[in-house]
């Protein structure tokens, strides 16, 4: 048989910059939720099994979105933070048979439904070829600034800048074991990338793309609507970094 590989879907947020009165994940877009066309998403780039990280008490909302995944779907309750949301996730895979062997593991923001499946490709084959933790980036558009206490503003070279997008791709093994040294020694961190960093592993980038945003805002909602609509268009080229 095959190499199962699983992907955490977190999406235990609570929401509060989108507002509404179901949780963000599960709003619709393009007739289906949030979050199952995230884990369409997944499946279509080589994941096999999902583990999705839902708010407490969220069942009744996520298990109607989720019914017709293409792939198993475990529903997993979270925790108050996304690191220890997503521990949980990794426990829900070593706690299931069809799982616990796993090498490859993902980790994705179930509000970044609109990620094409080569990205997801690229990032499960870096792992399968010795990376550590990998995440799909695109270089920065705006130009940027850094504002001072004073208020002084100093200009940031964009050109060395990346905006690192999810899924991000782990060793199963090294995901974990970095997960137990940040809560040990509580560290928090934005991304599961850093997490790795902050455990002493190298991380690295592959190609993303510009279609993948996050959705955190009604505004935002309305854009993945209107990208919807747009011919794909080819991602920018990142060279992988070790």
């Amino acid at each position: 048989m095959p190499e199962p590989v699983p992907v955490v879907v977190v999406a235990a947020g609570r929401g509060v910059r989108f507002g509404g009165p179901v949780p963000k994940p599960v709003t619709t877009l393009a007739g289906k939720a949030v979050v199952a066309i995230s884990v369409e998403a997944m499946a279509a780039g080589g994941c096999t099994h999902a583990v999705v990280v839902i708010p407490r008490n969220g069942e009744h909302h996520f298990q109607p979105a989720l019914a017709g995944s293409p792939i198993p779907v475990t529903l997993v309750e979270g925790d108050e933070t996304r690191q220890a949301s997503v521990r949980r996730g990794i426990e829900a895979i070593r706690m299931d048979p069809a799982l616990r062997e796993a090498r490859v593991v993902l980790v994705h923001d179930a509000v970044r439904p609109l990620v094409p499946a080569p990205v997801v490709a690229r990032v499960i084959q870096a792992i399968g070829e010795g990376a550590v933790a990998v995440a799909p980036a695109i270089p920065v558009a705006d130009s940027i600034r850094e504002e001072a206490p004073d208020g002084r503003l100093t200009v940031v070279d964009r050109d060395r800048l990346r905006a690192v997008q999810t899924p991000q791709g782990f060793d199963l093994g090294v995901l974990e074991a970095s997960h137990g040294y940040a809560a040990e020694q509580q560290i928090e961190c934005t991304d599961d990338l850093s997490v790795c960093e902050a455990a002493g592993y190298p991380v690295g980038l592959v190609e993303g793309a510009t279609t993948a945003l996050k959705i955190t805002s009604a505004t935002d909602l309305d854009l993945a609507h209107a990208l919807l609509k747009l011919p794909a268009e080819p991602a920018p080229v990142i060279r992988s970094q070790g």
